[in-house]
């Protein structure tokens, strides 16, 4: 199980704003943002991205409180280790304040780490044994934490879990139709984009609707079904891979697929896996890109651009239909992530898959993505929010840094 909280250090010291490093890592990138977290509330210090690690046009840039540009660096960054780095130059030169604890984004933590918690090696040993469930992040997010350890020798970090959002989720959603033996080895539905979730549901805390569906759609999507305030259901499961159609990631399967791969084309675990999760989804039918933009722009001469298009729009809608049927009903729909906030052209034509049941936009609200992108007649309202990841690290970070009885986290 998750360790308790242990004393955190600097936090410690008074009951004033956190200030707070919240990481979000990829594969080949890494998100940051710098946020002072006290009773008012968030306040975003600084925000930035390190892009391409190991290729030579990779891309450093992050922008101040104001949202003018801080640094804007082009060239090859090697790795994580020299992406944390740089940010804590970055911090020096700007002079920032050094963080008094440090958040990380954890996609999986396996099945005994369903909590966000200060990291020790207990957690780092339950993180290790979690590689497999997450093999395109949690790898990435351990060697992040290292180097921050590293960078910032002193200062308690905090994995954040995208699972623990979806931790409650009933069995009926979360046991997988396996044998038992392997259900007790923590083979079941996790569920996915929990901080986003989290998120959505701080910004419609003033009126958060009882039968939620929330749709995070970029490069990685899922659709997850909110009672109360609760997750009930989602379409990732294991692992990050399954569910709607992916920009790289296949979505659900077949399990024939994967049978018929082994025995007639002979490939190991590795390469099915590289298969399923780099090398289908939206890229692998299209064959042109797993960027929903670049396939806007191939699909007006380009058959397999547009079908790509096709396949991920009524992936999302079937899911969303299925999370209605789970809820009995849905009051409102929000999108969100990467596809979900920019791309009005998907809104509205998953939307359109959706007029079964209710479902209408307001086609010039849509585009400009003012709120509710619904028509009043619309059986749902139907919202545009954005995905605050890293705001959620940092209030959890803040939380889990500040000592029994300093006084309640910041909303």
């Amino acid at each position: 199980m998750t360790s308790p909280a242990a004393p955190a250090g600097k936090a410690h010291a008074d009951a004033g704003p956190v200030t707070v490093l919240a990481l979000n890592s990829g594969s080949s990138s890494l998100k940051f943002g710098l946020y002072s977290v006290g009773a008012a509330g968030v306040e975003t210090r600084l925000a930035g991205e390190a892009e391409g690690f190991g290729d030579p046009d990779g891309d450093f840039h992050a922008l101040d409180s104001r949202g003018a540009a801080v640094v804007r660096e082009r060239g090859r960054i090697a790795d994580q280790g020299e992406a944390v780095r740089r940010i804590g130059r970055l911090l020096d030169d700007a002079g920032l304040p050094t963080p008094d604890v440090v958040g990380h984004r954890i996609v999986h933590g396996g099945p005994d780490l369903r909590r966000h918690c200060l990291i020790d090696a207990s957690v780092l040993r339950q993180l290790e044994a979690a590689r497999v469930f997450a093999p395109l992040h949690v790898p990435a997010a351990l060697d992040v934490i290292r180097y921050t350890e590293a960078r910032f020798p002193h200062t308690p970090q905090v994995a954040c879990l995208d699972t623990a959002f979806h931790a409650g989720m009933p069995d009926i959603a979360r046991v997988l139709p396996i044998p038992k033996a392997l259900q007790g080895e923590g083979i079941q539905r996790y569920g996915f984009h929990g901080l986003s979730c989290e998120s959505i549901l701080r910004q419609l805390e003033a009126d958060l609707p009882e039968r939620l569906i929330i749709a995070h759609l970029g490069a990685g999507a899922s659709v997850t079904a909110v009672r109360a305030g609760r997750s009930v259901d989602t379409s990732m499961g294991l692992t990050p891979t399954g569910g709607v159609i992916m920009g790289t990631r296949s979505g659900d399967l077949d399990p024939g697929v994967l049978i018929y791969l082994m025995r007639q084309k002979r490939l190991d675990a590795a390469a099915v896996e590289d298969l399923v999760d780099r090398r289908s989804g939206l890229a692998g039918v299209s064959g042109v890109s797993g960027d929903m933009r670049a396939l806007h722009e191939a699909s007006a001469s380009d058959p397999a651009a547009r079908l790509a298009e096709r396949m991920f729009r009524q992936s999302v809608a079937k899911q969303i239909a299925a999370m209605i049927a789970v809820l009995d009903g849905v009051d409102a729909i929000v999108f969100t992530g990467g596809i979900g906030e920019n791309d009005s052209r998907s809104r509205a034509e998953i939307c359109e898959r959706l007029a079964w049941i209710g479902v209408a936009l307001d086609a010039a609200r849509n585009g400009s993505a003012t709120n509710p992108i619904s028509q009043p007649k619309s059986r749902c309202a139907v919202l545009v929010l954005p995905a605050r990841e890293d705001e959620e690290i940092a209030r959890h970070a803040s939380a889990l840094a500040r000592p029994p009885g300093v006084g309640p986290p910041a909303r």
